[in-house]
């Protein structure tokens, strides 16, 4: 597909430092200028200064540089203001303000981790012992940056934007309340959801398998019961597991893992999901901080002063 891969994501922050070291804690790596590196997928996440958190930008990737030319084409066919140059081209998604950058980049090349080996009824494959899941001792690294989670208080507007001008390809809805969006083989890789502000709900982040999700977000737990948020659960939408973390401004975070890959467009039907299921397939239920987290109104009143 001319768009294949998810570059990174810059977001604002009122406290740079403290919200750097919790994404060292979470198992990126950090580098200069604010930039955190995930394993496979290199720089992937840059913290920047901000009055209010917010997600500033969006980096997608693209095969060629005519694939970058067409966007263009079509953003100033739009009349919306685009910045092309080099190996890609910057423009503004007009509803939430946020930067998107289109680039050309080379694939994410992930070396293959072999699977987890399950007993299950009447077939004991992993023979006499312990389960390797149980048995690791090393700290939990995301391998990539999965999607990012945006708020938009015109999210149709929003999603046209990403689907008919920037080439993004639509995976599922939630009825009434958003759609999913991808720019690669993921499931998704941008989650609009209807909003009463502009804000970044949150970013997810690949690790190897559902024992990963939840000793990553165990050592994040050890000693700071306060940034959990919810899991351990499964998606319907996508089919990964999940724990949802928050970071000090506010931001949630999440780990995942087994997310549904979508090789043949002509294979996938999207479906407009319905209550729970728009949310998950199983797991605890969402607390209401996720669905509308606490301090939205302080976005709102904050969301026209200066970063």
């Amino acid at each position: 597909m001319p768009l294949h891969r998810l570059n990174a994501i810059t977001i604002g922050v009122p406290n740079v430092e403290a919200t750097v070291a919790y994404y060292t804690d979470f198992g990126l790596t950090p580098e200069a200028d604010g930039w955190l590196s995930s394993t496979d997928g290199g720089r992937q996440l840059r913290i920047v200064h901000s009055g209010v958190r917010r997600l500033v930008e969006v980096g997608i990737g693209a095969e060629h540089l005519d694939d970058a030319a067409a966007v263009v084409h079509r953003l100033r066919a739009a009349d919306l203001p685009v910045e092309h140059e080099g190996t890609g081209l910057t423009t503004v998604e007009p509803v939430t303000g946020t930067r998107v950058s289109v680039r050309v980049a080379e694939p994410i090349r992930q070396q293959m981790v072999p699977p987890s080996v399950y007993n299950g009824p009447g077939c004991a494959e992993r023979g006499t012992g312990r389960a390797p899941g149980v048995l690791r001792t090393n700290a939990v690294r995301p391998r990539k940056l999965g999607h990012v989670v945006l708020g938009s208080t015109d999210y149709e507007a929003t999603i046209r934007f990403f689907t008919d001008l920037i080439g993004f390809k639509v995976s599922d809805r939630i009825a009434g309340h958003g759609a999913f969006l991808r720019c690669s083989t993921d499931h998704h890789n941008v989650l609009v959801l209807n909003a009463p502000v502009a804000f970044l709900h949150h970013s997810s982040w690949q690790v190897d398998d559902v024992d990963e999700v939840g000793r990553g977000a165990s050592a994040m737990l050890e000693g700071r019961p306060d940034r959990h948020v919810w899991g351990l659960g499964r998606h319907h939408a996508g089919s990964n597991f999940f724990w949802y973390l928050k970071d000090p401004a506010g931001n949630f975070s999440e780990y995942y893992s087994d997310m549904d890959c979508i090789l043949d467009d002509q294979l996938w039907s999207p479906e407009t999901l319905e209550g729970a299921r728009g949310l998950f397939n199983w797991g605890p239920p969402p607390p209401p901080s996720f669905l509308a987290p606490d301090d939205l109104a302080e976005i709102m009143t904050g969301a026209h002063q200066p970063g």
